[in-house]
């Protein structure tokens, strides 16, 4: 069989031009047709009965790339499989991959289509679409979710690693839950190259020891009584709904959002519904009656016959005040100094520091989540009663008369 083999040269191959069957051996020929048309075609018997199987041009498959192809077959051949079916089973798996091949990008988008409806708000998706836009996209967006490994995701997540942990915290989760949802739909198979835990934690330190917690700028709670004779000169709905969010410890959205329907002046009950709370249960905020008098101011402005539902409305009908009109508010009183979020810091050391209340009572005013114990004890009427004391005494602290002309700011420890 080895002398059969390896009849033909390059040069006898360039020189056949009569119609024909050019035998380079082992199964292997070159097919000359009527018209010139050199091409490769490999002979083996099957059941008796001789098949005939192409192997490609001449202009495009050489004499070298033709013998082995030829061995390929004969070694399928051998093995008792079938060269055309086994070419015709990988043409139509190649098929299938190319059907089920999807980009990072079109992942993104249907994840996020798919878990929508699942979010608290609008804003959470917008919040993945521009953090994936920004830093995912531009390295991995247009490729197959099969061909992204680790590296790729490195090259995505390295580069804010250091300077925006956070940041790159979230985008590495978010990677992470859309090749999750790749591998579950068929799109790619094997380790999701973004895991942290016994992955990247390998290659990437921790974000705690990146770089120090940013606090919010909170103003020294002493200082409450005088910010607040302020801020009660300023005009608008903004200094009005800023004043109500301090009064409740409240965060900045759940301010933001309050509706009418919230709302219980009889019972002087603030209760914002678990799909607007950072925790996802529903908060029971007790009302001041400084509190209940800015809601009283708000409803004498209400427009009835406008509908509105938000107690703070915005500028455009049925919709409410903007999430930057704190920001803006506090920098047209010269205090861009301070975040709206940093007075839940204030309050969290006034109660600590001026006031006999356990830990916990201030820990769920600020609807912070807490041990098992002390969330059964949440539903409990007595805690509620005591967060109403506890309110109640801060309200009144903060219609006091100063008491420190000190307006610096002191860096505390962030409020979740």
């Amino acid at each position: 069989m080895a002398r059969s083999i390896g009849r033909l040269t390059a040069l006898k191959v360039e020189k056949a031009k009569r119609p024909g069957m050019y035998a380079d051996g082992g199964g292997l020929y070159l097919r000359v047709t009527e018209d010139g048309t050199k091409n490769w075609v490999y002979r083996f018997m099957l059941s008796g009965r001789p098949r005939w199987m192409g192997m490609g041009p001449l202009h495009t498959i050489g004499l070298a790339e033709a013998r082995n192809r030829a061995a390929e077959c004969r070694r399928q051949r051998h093995d008792g499989i079938d060269p055309i079916e086994a070419r015709r089973a990988g043409r139509q798996q190649a098929r299938l991959r190319s059907a089920k091949a999807i980009t990072f990008k079109e992942c993104a988008s249907k994840y996020i289509a798919t878990n929508r409806a699942g979010w608290r708000n609008a804003k959470h998706a917008a919040q993945w679409e521009a953090t994936l836009a920004t830093y995912a996209e531009p390295v991995i967006g247009a490729l197959s979710v099969q061909s992204i490994d680790m590296t790729l995701v490195l090259k995505v997540i390295e580069p804010i690693w250091t300077t925006k942990p956070e940041t790159a915290g979230r985008l590495r989760g978010r990677i992470e839950s859309i090749l999750d949802w790749a591998r579950v739909r068929g799109y790619c198979e094997g380790e999701n190259p973004a895991r942290w835990r016994g992955h990247l934690d390998k290659v990437l330190p921790a974000r705690s020891k990146v770089r120090k917690v940013e606090h919010h700028a909170a103003l020294p709670y002493a200082a409450l009584p005088g910010f607040l004779m302020s801020l009660r000169e300023q005009e608008g709905i903004a200094a009005s709904a800023l004043e109500f969010a301090i009064l409740t410890a409240a965060r900045t959205g759940e301010t933001l959002g309050v509706l009418w329907s919230e709302i219980d002046l009889l019972d002087k009950v603030w209760t914002v519904p678990a799909g607007r709370m950072k925790a996802g249960r529903d908060h029971r905020v007790p009302l001041s009656t400084r509190s209940v008098a800015i809601l009283g101011t708000m409803k004498s402005l209400r427009h009835v016959d406008a509908g509105d539902a938000y107690v703070f409305p915005g500028g455009k009908r049925g919709k409410p005040l903007s999430n930057m009109a704190f920001l803006m508010l506090l920098r047209r009183m010269g205090r861009d100094d301070l975040t709206a979020h940093g007075f839940r810091s204030s309050f969290r050391d006034w109660a600590a520091e001026r006031t006999n209340f356990p830990a916990e009572v201030p820990e769920m005013a600020l609807a912070h989540t807490v041990s098992d114990k002390t969330v059964a004890a949440y539903n409990r009427s007595d805690l509620f009663e005591k967060r109403r004391r506890l309110m109640t005494q801060w309200a009144s602290f903060c219609t006091a008369p100063e008491q420190t002309s000190q307006g610096n700011v002191a860096p505390i420890r962030r409020s979740r």
